[in-house]
């Protein structure tokens, strides 16, 4: 068979083995990766059978690097992660730190360098976004206060990581590893390491000031040319010269210049649709990622070492998951949100492998120590939808036993009880508003100017804790917890407004509600047009649903333009 055909053979095989064993991983309730790294063992040269070129699949996978880390860039929020940065950020930094003394103190044991030790215990430390994303959207839970900390704690995380990709080469030869360029090596440590960060400093600075600006531009000047394939051929362009030239011209691992990328061609006005003209090419790269990942798989690891997997597993599935639920539980937050977070967390993913990759590299890491990371990584995601299973299960396991509970979810919280400043009489005839979202703050905004008591429940602490910093009566807790509407004063409330929300949620609220105050008039807020109608079968309050009322609204001015033009008819 003629040479020049590697790359179709090693696409057609990957993508085709991709496809069925992703297929047969979605059938099973798993995540479709495991099947690409399935896929990727099947023909790596560790197994018999058919062989990929793995030279060509390892620059197949600095692409897919390069567009996931893009894809990353594109959803990193820095709004979404300031609405949380009060638990994510000192969280993820203290969960990394403690995941990676774990890793490192076992490495240690079995008589690693302090250097590899250092590297595989940062490889355990970080949850995959991909797999996060995936688990939440298929239980409906991004847009839930848990769903937000989970994304917010793992986006702190994946910052972490992209600094150590920046720095583990500069730090190489410190660590007893090998630098991958010669010249690099006679330097100064310290130096090095210093020019290092003067240089991912300069490029950031760059990004932000210049390409800020440039990128929404020109993406914004071929978008008035209305030809789709010279958009999306801008938006990849972007991804991939930015990608390149921080690491010509800055020395940036193109994994963070694409990030970098990501992040400003979100700023564009047209990110929405950048996203979604580029996603095809994103997955199949990532496919094929994730495919090259598989091939550097040895599945000889798991016959070989199956005490090593054994304990790699425990670290990343009860070691950091632990450690992220008492984390939680200290910033007080419920036992729901402790254990949400403890499970997005229970599983590794593509930022172990590039830096495993990385670190098998620099020469820091062997290759059974990939493996080991490979290995930790494939049974954490194919168990990792089990573990959110579990969530409901063990919650009213704690609930069944009241001293766990009281143990675990500690009522003294000067957050779920309004401050002693609310006086008695503000507590009457107040309108109790559950959820400050979009709705609830334009409300509550309106009532304020016209002088109408108001008092919130929200999930969100730091909500909570802004909005009394501004003075306005606020409880934090699910309004689905009988004390949480008994703290905002429910029995002598005139009216209860609840933002959109799962309906058996808006079941269980109204029902507490009613049954502390039974004269209670409720107004609901729906997401769409089949949840108003299931809430107004159920008649438990007055329904409002956006498309409708604005329906109303605008008929409403039509008429009256109308009858402003027959009058003025009828005066000439």
């Amino acid at each position: 068979m003629p040479h020049d055909v590697d790359l179709i053979i090693l696409l057609a095989v990957g993508f085709g083995l991709a496809l069925i064993f992703g297929y047969i991983a979605a059938r099973l309730r798993l995540p479709p990766l495991i099947g690409y790294l399935i896929a990727g063992i099947i023909i790596s040269p560790n197994t018999p059978g058919i062989v990929g070129d793995i030279h060509l699949a390892n620059q197949l996978a600095e692409l897919g690097v390069m567009f996931l880390m893009f894809g990353v860039g594109m959803h990193f929020s820095l709004n979404d992660l300031m609405q949380v940065r009060r638990i994510a950020v000192p969280g993820a930094i203290l969960q990394i730190a403690v995941a990676t003394l774990l890793g490192m103190g076992m490495t240690m044991l079995w008589g690693w360098s302090f250097g590899s030790a250092l590297v595989f215990g940062l490889s355990l430390s970080c949850a995959s976004t991909v797999v996060l994303l995936k688990a939440l959207g298929d239980r409906g839970l991004l847009d839930s206060v848990n769903g937000k900390i989970a994304v917010g704690w793992l986006l702190v995380e994946d910052l972490v990581m992209v600094l150590v990709l920046v720095l583990l080469p500069a730090t190489a030869i410190l660590l007893g590893g090998q630098p991958i360029s010669q010249e690099s090596a006679n330097d100064n440590i310290w130096l090095t390491l210093g020019i290092t960060l003067l240089k991912v400093a300069g490029f950031i600075a760059f990004m932000l000031i210049i390409g800020k600006r440039l990128v929404p531009m020109i993406i914004q000047f071929v978008a008035r040319l209305g030809s789709r394939e010279l958009f999306t051929l801008t938006v990849v362009a972007a991804a991939i010269s930015i990608a390149y030239g921080s690491y010509a011209i800055f020395g940036v691992s193109m994994a963070l210049g694409a990030f970098f990328a990501g992040m400003v061609v979100k700023e564009s006005a047209f990110s929405h649709r950048a996203e979604e003209e580029t996603l095809p090419l994103r997955e199949i790269f990532a496919i094929l990622f994730f495919v090259s990942v598989g091939m550097l798989f040895d599945p000889r690891i798991l016959i070989e070492q199956p005490g090593h997997i054994l304990a790699v597993v425990a670290i990343i599935m009860i070691g950091k998951t632990i450690a992220a639920m008492a984390l939680v539980l200290f910033f007080r937050y419920p036992i729901n949100t402790a254990l949400t977070v403890g499970a997005s967390l229970a599983q590794i993913g593509e930022f172990s492998f590039i830096l495993a990759t990385l670190g098998v590299s620099l020469q820091l890491l062997t290759l059974d120590a990939q493996n080991l990371i490979l290995a930790g990584a494939l049974i954490s995601i194919t168990l990792n939808s089990f573990v959110f299973s579990a969530i409901e299960p063990i919650q009213k396991w704690i609930r069944a036993r009241s001293y766990l509970a009281r143990l675990l979810e500690r009522k003294s919280d000067p957050l779920a009880m309004l401050p002693d400043e609310v006086s008695q009489d503000y507590l009457r005839d107040q309108i109790v508003i559950v959820g400050y979202g979009e709705v609830g703050r334009r409300i509550t905004q309106t009532l304020q100017e016209q002088n109408i008591k108001v008092v919130i429940a929200e999930e969100n602490r730091e909500i909570v804790e802004n909005l009394r910093a501004k003075g306005v009566a606020a409880v934090s807790g699910s309004a689905t917890e009988p004390s949480v509407l008994i703290q905002a004063h429910i029995m002598h409330a005139r009216l209860l407004v609840i933002s959109p929300m799962d309906l058996v949620k808006i079941h269980q609220v109204v029902n507490i509600a009613k049954q502390l105050n039974p004269m209670l008039e409720v107004l609901l807020c729906a997401e769409n047009g089949e949840e108003a109608r299931a809430l107004r079968e159920d008649d438990i309050g007055t329904v409002y649903f956006a498309k409708e009322e604005m329906a109303k609204n605008m008929s409403a001015h039509i008429l009256e333009q109308i009858q402003l033009a027959h009058q003025h008819g009828h005066h000439a």
